[in-house]
């Protein structure tokens, strides 16, 4: 009886696996979804050239501002809600302080020029507004102050000045004719220069994305995308932003890969798995400065000294730089935000570097995933009884850049800003991280398994939280 019923198993899996074998194979199968990230890039509103329309003579930006608003009286509303035009987040409840706080170029420091306060003379050029001047309570109320020209002019007719005014030298009505669209020249006037250069302060931004090779970026060359096709602009509010003067961050504000591709695009499956814990940058990006260099260290503590200068080691009024190219970034977990924020006034150990920054998440967070950021450290003044540091007036008559008076520059600063100094200073070490999302390569030159895995490998497995290289013992977070 045994052997017949085991006959008769045998039989009936020989028959379903005639039947069954053939439906598997020729059953249709789910099609993974395709990648096409030009499917999502926006439809640019056809422009309307304004020989015609802008017919001057302007005598001030203001009076182009005023002509600006007889056709688009909803523009200075909406601009006056970004924070291109205040500097400034919304208030943040802060673990380390009593109060909440606002965190923005307004009001806070970096590690490059240091601080706006005060030093509105220069800064303001980069501002989307005009006649923001130390002494003054600047109104950020008066539609009249924007700057329309600086987003939209053609960059050969238009640049500021001090104090975010129009060079003198400008034709007004020549510049008020010739707005178009924003292009990558018009952003990247303050955002491949910032921090006193080019690619001074940004790994991924620099100059030579004005006209980009695929090989430099992908997007920028190969596709010839506007920043405007990933930083969408909606009422005049761009996605996108910074945590660097920034807390935390909206999602919904933020620019993502995703916007345009399929979370996993890849056709090897074991490179989708990283996608769970790995930053598309992380791979795509696998170096910053990789045509122009960008800054790596500041050391604001040699200047003032007359030697020879060179605008990549040293200048009198900035001191001593280290620039590099084809950088290898830091990887840190990162979950959108910041862990925390340096504010103005937050006490700090000179014996050790002290964060301006410091990106959140950590291996456990299920968030965070493993992202590039640029690191760049400095020396900079801190007040030696208060133990905070210092936000020195560099720009103007009375500035440190006129007089190289570092103890005159922190008093003139307390006046203007209201932070106490003690009348000692010194210089301490500080940390600012920067993420990086530019730069991407094509797919033939991401990072491949060997370069994260292995004894070369980039990545610091025990700093990221990993009991060792994941390779050697098949871990997963």
């Amino acid at each position: 009886m045994k052997k017949h019923f085991r006959v008769w198993i045998a039989g009936l899996a020989a028959t379903l696996a005639v039947i069954l074998v053939p439906v598997w194979i020729f059953w249709p199968k789910a099609e993974k979804p395709k990648d096409n990230p030009q499917a999502f890039v926006p439809t640019h509103p056809v422009h309307t050239e304004h020989v015609d329309l802008m017919k001057g003579p302007y005598e001030s930006g203001q009076e182009v501002t005023r002509a600006c608003l007889e056709c688009h009286p909803e523009a200075a509303e909406q601009v006056m809600q970004t924070t291109h035009w205040t500097w400034e987040s919304q208030p943040f409840d802060v673990p380390w302080r009593d109060e909440p706080v606002t965190i923005g170029k307004i009001n806070q420091i970096n590690n490059f020029c240091i601080s706006s306060q005060g030093n509105q003379k220069k800064c303001m050029s980069c501002h989307v507004g005009y006649g923001w001047q130390e002494n003054d309570a600047y109104d950020f109320s008066d539609p009249l102050n924007i700057d329309c020209l600086v987003c939209h002019a053609d960059t050969s007719s238009y640049a500021k000045g001090d104090y975010g005014e129009p060079l003198e030298s400008i034709d007004l009505a020549a510049a008020a004719q010739s707005v178009r669209n924003p292009t990558r020249d018009n952003c990247g006037k303050c955002h491949f220069d910032g921090g006193g250069g080019n690619g001074v302060k940004h790994g991924d931004l620099h100059e030579s994305l004005y006209f980009p090779s695929e090989n430099l970026d992908v997007h920028m060359g190969r596709e010839d995308f506007l920043c405007t096709d990933c930083h969408r602009a909606t009422d005049h509010s761009i996605k996108g932003r910074m945590v660097a003067d920034n807390y935390q961050v909206n999602p919904a504000e933020q620019v993502a890969c995703t916007d345009c591709h399929v979370a996993q695009p890849h056709d090897d499956e074991r490179i989708n798995i990283h996608t769970a814990s790995v930053a598309c940058q992380t791979c795509h990006v696998p170096s910053l400065a990789l045509k122009d260099p960008t800054k790596t260290f500041w050391d604001w503590s040699t200047s003032g000294q007359d030697r020879p200068e060179d605008h990549y080691t040293y200048l009198k009024i900035k001191g001593t730089f280290i620039y590099d190219k084809n950088v290898r970034p830091n990887y840190l977990w990162f979950n959108g935000n910041l862990a925390y924020r340096y504010i103005l006034g937050d006490k700090i150990n000179p014996e050790q570097p002290t964060y301006i920054n410091l990106p959140a998440g950590d291996i456990h967070d299920p968030n965070a995933k493993i992202f590039p950021f640029k690191l760049h450290i400095a020396k900079q003044p801190y007040d030696v009884i208060n133990q905070y540091l210092l936000a020195p007036i560099t720009a103007g008559d009375n500035g440190y850049w006129t007089n190289f008076d570092w103890d005159n520059a922190f008093r003139i600063s307390e006046e203007r800003m209201g932070l106490a100094y003690s009348g000692g200073y010194d210089f301490t070490e500080t940390w600012m991280f920067w993420p990086t999302t530019h730069l991407v390569q094509p797919a033939e030159y991401a990072l491949q398994c060997s370069d994260c895995h292995g004894e070369s490998g980039r990545l610091d497995w025990n700093a990221l939280g990993y009991p060792g290289d994941p390779m050697t013992w098949g871990g997963r977070r």
